[in-house]
């Protein structure tokens, strides 16, 4: 028998069916999300063009909030589109030109969603990502192996010609190019817009995207298609396109090494672990992932270091003789001193080294260095770093170089770092060199070890004030430029000098050094006419000395 007709039945019926139909409509509803640390030009070209009932915006990045990507992953929200507006530094993080900005989006914490199950929708169901900075997706290579990882290869019993190709395997595997980084990061991901080079400004970029998107309509957005329109439409800016990495990439066996350090689900211990792994492997690819292990190694405090999961894990890498053995002795072969000093310093963390132990590999780096003719102001800037609290100066009588190579400016200026006295003398006579070169040397020392005594400043500044002149005495005074000076005997020196230089560049450093020095305690109506009446040449009102006149009359 057939139920009774109910006629109240009927408006629930329809009812149900219009709440069906609303929900279909909400799961229909895709999501652009927006990570805004620059300007918002891009973000508001799709706003106004994305139908508003099809498409729902939602902005990641909260103001004054460091955590702002872990935030948005606690949320829940999953992206069908991403769009990134900000400066590219063209390898570490998209940031602001805005002076009060604080937000910024490093590629590290890029890589730690991407890569950890603490965020698993944000990403996970991507089809488009718009990367709006420079250089978001050129291929150039970031990083590539230097001349040492294939004579590695030699040592450890491969041909020259494998030894060619593994090095050449590496080089591809560890490129970190800006494009590779993109398509680590956004695994899976159809399409992931970007530039190759050069991008516009958002003004520029916005102007463009909406012109495309009324032209083109929104029809292809979201969909994971390459549009042909859009790059055609940037074209002139060099827009380039390109799909995130599969399990099926070449660099697929990478990205699951990057995600070991990247991943956030594992334990210090599992970390600690792959990396034992790694240093089993042949040092070259250890080498290639240095600042990766020196961020993991840095990151353990004395807490987690001392739990015995982590202190065991750090042991079984202590006693590991054999990857001990291979990795000094390819640090010991490093090309460049100051991957040299951080497989050094990396290798003491591991516990291959004690504080002795390190400070001998310096000294031994140093001796080889100052046996040569090959001392750049790089490597004078990494002994002055290296020996900034004075630990290496204990083991300076360690130190081996024959009396003429010590007199050498760049020879000194290593000693000097490395606390010598005789060497800091010889490295300030150097401030007034004719020698450009030798110059340099004494500008990257005072860099570091800049003139504290009173006396030594005004016995630099006593030379300095009888040079005759020209481009030597220049950079003897931009040597000094650094220095905030507030001695008024120095100080008054170089008042002297302005109105007898012979060249506008002498003025104009003097001027330099006098507004980064205390010129307060010197300023006066005479000097300030001299600096007007006595200056060479016609300036444009714009330079060091007209900035300098003004202070001292508006004080």
């Amino acid at each position: 028998m057939s139920a009774p007709f109910r006629p109240f039945a009927w408006p629930l019926v329809a009812l149900a069916l219009f709440a069906g139909v609303c929900a279909n409509a909400s799961a229909d509803k895709k999501t652009a999300c927006t990570i805004t640390v620059n300007s918002a030009d891009e973000k508001e070209a799709f706003r106004r063009s994305l139908p508003k009932g099809q498409w729902e915006f939602v902005e990641l990045v909260e103001r004054g909030r460091h955590d702002w990507l872990e935030s948005a992953c606690r949320t829940g929200v999953r992206c069908d589109v991403l769009i990134i507006s900000g400066h590219y530094d063209g390898g570490n993080e998209f940031f602001s030109d805005q002076i009060e900005a604080r937000e910024f989006l490093p590629v590290d914490e890029m890589e730690r969603v991407s890569c950890s199950d603490s965020c698993p929708g944000l990403f996970s169901q991507l089809k488009e990502v718009y990367l709006f900075g420079c250089n978001t997706l050129n291929p150039q290579a970031n990083a590539s192996p230097s001349a040492e990882i294939g004579r590695s290869l030699v040592r450890a019993g491969f041909s020259r010609a494998d030894a060619e190709r593994m090095t050449k395997s590496l080089a591809m595997r560890h490129a970190e190019s800006s494009k590779d980084r993109m398509r680590l990061v956004f695994k899976d991901v159809p399409a992931i817009y970007g530039f190759s080079s050069v991008a516009p400004l958002g003004p520029i970029a916005g102007s463009i995207l909406s012109r495309h998107l009324q032209a083109s309509g929104t029809s292809e957005v979201g969909t994971g298609r390459v549009s042909g329109r859009l790059l055609g439409q940037f074209s002139a800016h060099n827009m380039a396109v390109t799909p995130g990495l599969t399990d099926r990439d070449p660099l697929a066996a990478h990205r699951r090494d990057v995600c070991q350090f990247a991943d956030d689900r594992l334990a210090p211990e599992a970390k600690l672990a792959f990396v034992h792994e790694l240093l089993k492997r042949e040092t070259a690819e250890a080498r290639m992932f240095l600042p990766r292990l020196e961020r993991l190694t840095a990151s353990l405090d004395d807490g987690e270091l001392e739990s015995p999961p982590v202190a065991a894990a750090m042991s079984a890498i202590a006693q590991d003789g054999t990857a001990r053995s291979r990795y000094l002795e390819f640090a010991r072969d490093a090309d460049s001193a100051a991957v040299r000093a951080r497989m050094v310093s990396l290798a003491t963390r591991f516990g291959w080294l004690s504080p002795d132990d390190e400070r001998a590999e310096l000294v031994r780096m140093f001796n080889e260095q100052l046996a040569g003719n090959a001392i750049t102001p790089a490597e004078v800037d990494l002994a002055c770093t290296l020996n900034k609290d004075g630990e290496l100066e204990q083991e300076r009588g360690r130190l081996a170089v024959s009396p003429a190579l010590a007199e050498r400016v760049s020879h000194s200026a290593v000693l000097a770092c490395l606390g010598s006295p005789d060497a800091r003398e010889r490295v300030l006579r150097a401030l007034t060199s004719p020698s450009q070169d030798d110059v340099k040397f004494a500008q990257v020392y005072l860099r570091h070890r800049p003139l504290d005594d009173r006396q030594e400043l005004r016995s630099v500044m006593a030379e300095i004030v009888r040079m005759n002149g020209g481009e030597a005495q220049v950079r003897a005074l931009h040597a000094l430029a650094q220095h905030r000076l507030s001695d008024p005997e120095s100080l008054s020196a170089l008042a002297r000098l302005y109105p007898v230089a012979d060249s506008v560049g002498v003025q104009t450093a003097i001027a330099g050094i006098l507004l980064r020095s205390e010129y307060r305690t010197i300023a006066s109506p005479e000097l300030v006419h001299t600096l007007r009446t006595r200056r060479l040449g016609n300036a444009a009102g714009q330079d060091a000395i007209d900035v300098l006149i003004r202070r001292m009359q508006s004080q």
